[in-house]
């Protein structure tokens, strides 16, 4: 193939096929909208194809699919999007966009929607292989799978050059040995991708339209079908939960090396599950059994222990994390603060040096620098029907067991005896404290021995 940089590439543009109704998903929800690491399998693509520059992006949905329509509009991708009202296959499929193209010259490539770990670079081969001298009508993606039962062959005349595909159902002895097998994925000729589509035939056992037949078609005007290959990881489709939960760990495997070629230390990555955006900065260790929700962000320097959920939330430089904590959406922790074990944070701002060892809970709070939180401490910032902000100052000390009745402000340097309840705010230097007083009754334990001797 030509070099990427001395080829010009003629404009491009993309059709989705994702009108699937995924019934092997056993689903209410589309089968686009089912998430890897966190986020929509359909948005990949979209991610991938942005890369590209393209002219248009073209998303074909079948009926009733608003709740991916809506989804697209917030996404911030520039998608067309029409509606296959019948589901008669993938040639029909495309025929949906004709519309969008009247006029248009160049390249369109069509990609499927439960198809979203196809990389650029697979794509940018095929537009550059359609880009040759030869103007080949289409470019046809293939691979080499390990079991290549269920998928089309790709049948060759010429090296590189694609004469048909047949489906493996109808496939010779010979031509089942050929393991070049058929991807769906293609980029074609623009000007005459829609005259080819209107040549296609349902006469086969679904009644339906197949994409893969213009192959043929193109090939009876004597133009040219050319084929560059691609990886099975890449091309694997998403029809079940079972092939989810493959391409979920695909993705995680890469994530993970990522992190690691980024300087973060994985102590066993086969259990660490990151999410889509979640970076990690140099000199990171993260323990065992760590769960990274959307939008997590971690300095250098950070120590991540065991058995760890942590979501929106930024966590800088030098910080002890865990084991067995829970970071919630809103958590922004400073430099240098140690989280304990069974301690859950959310919305709440940590300031430098603190130290919250065990065992609480700090919600919709502010703590200052140096503040030390006690066992047991918890913001109550929930009254039944409104949310409210607990703020503590700088180098103040929260004893053990302590609840703090929101909306309250503790003051700096501060103390808060052991098992107080606080509803009323605190001053700076003082010391609050609200248990009981303390009563001695001696020898109660004698006199309680010899009450159970007698009975």
């Amino acid at each position: 193939l030509c070099n990427l940089k001395e080829v010009k590439v003629l404009k491009t543009s993309a059709i989705i096929l994702a009108a699937g109704l995924g019934t092997r998903m056993n689903s209410e929800l589309p089968k686009v909208m089912h998430k890897i690491a966190g986020r929509p399998m359909l948005l990949y693509l979209l991610d991938t194809l942005s890369e590209l520059e393209l002219e248009k992006v073209v998303l074909v949905l079948g009926p009733n699919m608003e709740q991916v329509i809506d989804f697209v509009a917030d996404s911030g991708f520039k998608v067309d999007i029409v509606i296959q009202d019948e589901r008669l296959g993938t040639g029909h499929a495309v025929k949906q966009a004709k519309k969008n193209f009247s006029g248009y010259k160049g390249n369109i490539v069509v990609l499927y929607g439960d198809s979203p770990l196809i990389g650029t670079n697979t794509i940018k081969k095929m537009i550059n292989t359609r880009n040759e001298t030869i103007n080949p009508a289409l470019v046809v993606l293939g691979f080499s799978p390990n079991d290549v039962s269920g998928y089309g062959r790709l049948m060759l005349d010429k090296p590189n050059s694609v004469e048909k595909i047949v489906e493996e159902k109808d496939a010779t002895k010979d031509e089942l040995a050929n393991r070049l097998c058929n991807s769906g994925i293609i980029i074609a000729d623009g000007e005459i991708l829609f005259e080819l589509i209107e040549e296609l035939s349902c006469e086969n056992s679904k009644k339906e339209f197949y994409l893969t037949d213009v192959v043929g078609i193109a090939r009876a005007r004597g133009r040219e079908c050319l084929v560059v290959e691609g990886t099975e990881t890449e091309l694997m489709g998403i029809n079940s939960r079972a092939e989810l939960a493959v391409a979920e760990t695909i993705t995680q495997n890469y994530l993970r090396q990522a992190a690691m070629e980024k300087g973060a230390t994985l102590i066993d990555p086969s259990s660490v599950y990151f999410s889509y955006d979640t970076i990690v900065g140099r000199d990171v260790v993260i323990g065992p059994s760590v769960f990274f929700g959307p939008k997590v962000r971690v300095s250098d320097g950070v120590e991540i222990k065991a058995f760890c959920h942590l979501e929106g939330t930024t966590i800088n430089k030098n910080c002890t994390v865990g084991p067995f904590a829970r970071l919630r959406p809103g958590s922004n922790i400073s430099e240098d603060v140690h989280i304990g074990n069974f301690v859950e944070i959310k919305n709440a701002s940590l300031g430098r040096g603190v130290k919250v060892n065990h065992l609480s809970y700090l919600g919709d709070a502010k703590i200052g620098e140096r503040t030390n939180i006690g066992a047991g401490t918890i913001t109550c910032n929930y009254d039944g029907y409104k949310k409210s902000e607990t703020v503590i100052g700088s180098q103040s000390f929260i004893g053990s067991n302590t609840a703090l009745v929101a909306p309250v402000v503790v003051g700096n340097n501060a103390i808060i005896g052991a098992g107080s309840v606080i509803t009323k705010d605190v001053k700076d230097n003082a010391l609050s404290l609200t248990r009981a007083e303390q009563k001695d009754i001696s020898n109660y334990g004698s006199k309680l021995e010899r009450m159970r001797k007698r009975n």
